[in-house]
């Protein structure tokens, strides 16, 4: 009679075991794909919100003569988003430039700091710009945020 006192797993233990972290490890990719995804539409919503922020500012600044007024025709609207970074001689100053971003946002679905533009004379829905003035902006990107609204209308 033979007896071992055999110790470690059998064969079905380990195929088992790898089994079962095959399927826990698949079921999490698509959570890691959708936590990524979300976190650039968070980042591309800050974004938009912070140009449309820098163009609201832009225009409170001229309309309150804080700064040098733009053409009648624009609205008070920037002629470029360079002007919100560049910034705009403040009325009365010959020197001194108010900035109303420290840099235009990257769109993190492009990877590009290039935004599509619409004046007030645009369709709200246009995907083209009629040029003059900058009064919105919106992404370039392609695709369908998780909301089911796409990234170009957000």
């Amino acid at each position: 009679m033979k007896i071992t006192n055999a110790k470690g797993f059998t064969l079905l233990e380990l195929v088992i075991t790898a089994t079962v972290l095959l399927i826990l490890a698949s079921a999490s990719v698509p959570l890691v794909k959708n936590g990524i995804r979300r976190d650039k539409e968070i980042q591309l919503s800050r974004n938009l919100r912070e140009i449309r922020l820098a163009i609201d500012e832009y225009r409170k600044a001229a309309e309150f003569q804080k700064i040098k007024a733009p053409p009648s025709e624009n609205n008070l609207c920037p002629s470029t988003l360079e002007e919100l970074t560049d910034g705009v001689a403040a009325t009365g100053s010959t020197s001194k430039k108010i900035k109303f971003l420290r840099r235009i946002p990257t769109d993190p679905f492009t990877g590009k700091a290039e935004w599509g533009l619409r004046s007030t004379s645009d369709d709200p829905k246009s995907r083209s710009w009629g040029g003059g003035h900058i009064y919105d902006v919106y992404s370039l990107a392609s695709g369908t945020g998780l909301n089911g609204i796409p990234y170009g209308d957000w």
